[in-house]
């Protein structure tokens, strides 16, 4: 075959194959794996990012996880802690204790962080329920200057808490997302969104280095959703 025919059945292959927007990672062709030229789609949490505030992280001084409140309280008078309330949301194959709040046990099925399947047994639990936003980095972020009562519905809004892999979220302690990303690459878009609609729901402000890595993931999947209550 002429090295001119060769070329050009290459160049058509990699047109059909080769031209992804971006991976999960957010490093995809170009580098971010969208257009920089090209706003983001309204409604993506790509769009969202530009809406939040940057500055500098603020001391942790004063930091205490009481200062959100209890653990776990039923701020939606369910009857229900918001914990038992997030594990029923998240789990699969759910028994509970006592009829309907008490879960005891359950299956979380391609958990976020990870991507295996986690059992939950009340009492000997490898599930946590993590705040995206972790409210240590929310404290350094803005929510030193909330009252009692705004601090305690963000520590328990469904918006901020999924159900999670419990060694990996030991690994993510406060991290933010200039920090810290899911193991499980599938997950970070939808991770990353997560933590862009809590931090604009809530006013609380990112670093330079956090909006960065934000664009840099959702840049490889710019039509990602921002998540709504």
């Amino acid at each position: 075959m002429p090295v001119r025919s060769s070329v050009a059945v290459l160049a058509a292959l990699l047109a059909v194959g080769g031209c992804k927007a971006g991976d999960q990672d957010g490093k995809g062709a170009g580098g971010g794996g969208s257009d920089p030229s090209r706003p983001a789609a309204a409604g993506s949490a790509l769009a969202a990012v530009s809406s939040l505030t940057v500055k500098g992280r603020a001391p942790k001084t004063g930091y205490e996880r009481g200062e959100f409140g209890s653990a776990w309280v039923d701020t939606d008078d369910n009857g229900c802690g918001t914990r038992d309330d997030i594990l029923k949301r998240d789990l699969t194959d759910v028994k509970f204790r006592d009829g309907h709040c008490l879960v005891a046990s359950g299956t979380l099925n391609d958990e976020p962080y990870t991507g295996r399947d986690v059992r939950f047994v009340r009492g000997h639990s490898k599930v946590d329920i993590d705040h995206v936003v972790a409210l240590s980095d929310a404290w350094q972020k803005g929510a030193q200057k909330w009252d009692r009562d705004k601090r305690l519905e963000f520590a328990n809004d469904p918006l901020n808490l999924i159900a999670v892999d419990a060694s990996a979220n030991r690994r993510k302690g406060d991290g933010d997302t200039a920090t810290w990303l899911p193991p499980n690459k599938a997950y970070r878009c939808d991770y990353v969104a997560r933590q862009v609609a809590v931090k604009k729901a809530y006013g609380l402000w990112v670093t330079g280095a956090e909006k960065s890595a934000m664009k840099r993931v959702l840049g490889g999947c710019p039509s990602t959703k921002l998540p709504a209550r």
